[in-house]
Order: C-alpha cells, then sequence, then structure tokens
C-alpha cells in the first residue's frame, strides 16, 4: 500500500472512487452520486480541485488501484486557522479492516501537524457508523456533539457525530 497526496494526474482514478462511495455509502457524504456524476466535466472538475495547493487530498493505492481516500482541509479564515477538517474518508468495502483508512487518517495528522498554525482537526461521521467511529476513537479523536437528521437521503434521515482531535 502506498499513501500519497493526489493531484490532477490522479483525477480519473479519484472520480471512480469518488462516484463508488457516493453510490456505496451515499448516507455518508453531503454530495449525491447523481449531482456529482451529472456535473458539467466532472473530471476537468475534479482535476482542478486536486491541484488546489491549499487542500490536501490524500488516496492509498494497492498496487494500480486507489482503494482509499480522504480530504484534509485547512481553515483560511483568520480566527479559523488554528483548525483542520477532514472530508470524504473512503475505503473500498472489499479493503476495509486492513488499516488503510488509519493510514490515510495518519499522513492527514502529519500534514496537520506540519502546518504550524493547526491546534485540532474536527470531522463528522454517521451515527450508525461503529467501525469509523472506533477508528477515530482509537487515535485519539472524541465525540462533542450529534447533529439530529444532518442528512436526508431517499427520506431517511441520517445524524452525524461530530468528532475532535487536538493536536
Amino acid at each position: 500500500m502506498e499513501v500519497l497526496r493526489l493531484d490532477s494526474s490522479h483525477a480519473e482514478d479519484y472520480l471512480k472512487l469518488r462516484l463508488e462511495a457516493l453510490k456505496t455509502n451515499p448516507e455518508a457524504f453531503g454530495a449525491s452520486y447523481e449531482e456529482t456524476a451529472s456535473r458539467e466535466n466532472p473530471l476537468k472538475h475534479i482535476a482542478a480541485r486536486l491541484d488546489q495547493r491549499e487542500n490536501y487530498t490524500f488516496g492509498a493505492y494497492i498496487g494500480d488501484s486507489l482503494s482509499g481516500m480522504l480530504v484534509l482541509i485547512p481553515e483560511t479564515a483568520e480566527k479559523m486557522k488554528h483548525k483542520a477538517s477532514i472530508f470524504g474518508m473512503y475505503v473500498t468495502p472489499e479493503h476495509r479492516g486492513n488499516g488503510i483508512a488509519r493510514a490515510l487518517l495518519e499522513k492527514a495528522l502529519l500534514q496537520a501537524g506540519n502546518l504550524k498554525s493547526i491546534e485540532q482537526v474536527n470531522l463528522t461521521v454517521v451515527t450508525t457508523n461503529d467501525s469509523a467511529k472506533r477508528l477515530y476513537s482509537s487515535i485519539g479523536f472524541h465525540s462533542y456533539g450529534t447533529e439530529k437528521r444532518a442528512i436526508k437521503y431517499k427520506g431517511e434521515y441520517f445524524d452525524e457525530e461530530y468528532m475532535v482531535l487536538f493536536l
């Protein structure tokens, strides 16, 4: 397994994995498969996002296959620069339980620590995703609240737990 920061050269792999994530676990993401797939030129949009150097998109490759991803986004507002957030964490079902999510998180947290202004990292997780919550807790994240009905998908509501890690 190789965990690396992605750029536009990885756009095709990332888009494929992102669409898989939105289809496989629609309750875990704010975006939908339909709106992402129907975006005008989604590959160009993804490539541009991956080349934004103020954000950090990490991917885990097993051989030639992108099998996991996450995004670390540092805050840019003056009063918020001490924080960063993790979004879009996903590992393909066939590779779950093999340490990929932990490796991605460790890479993102190392990057956050290298950014001198970052003091805390925030994330949200669907409350029914027990394996993700266990992973986050094992790394040191702590829950600080729950948003009821945070996501609504096909008439069903999903709550999200807010978690923080102080560096």
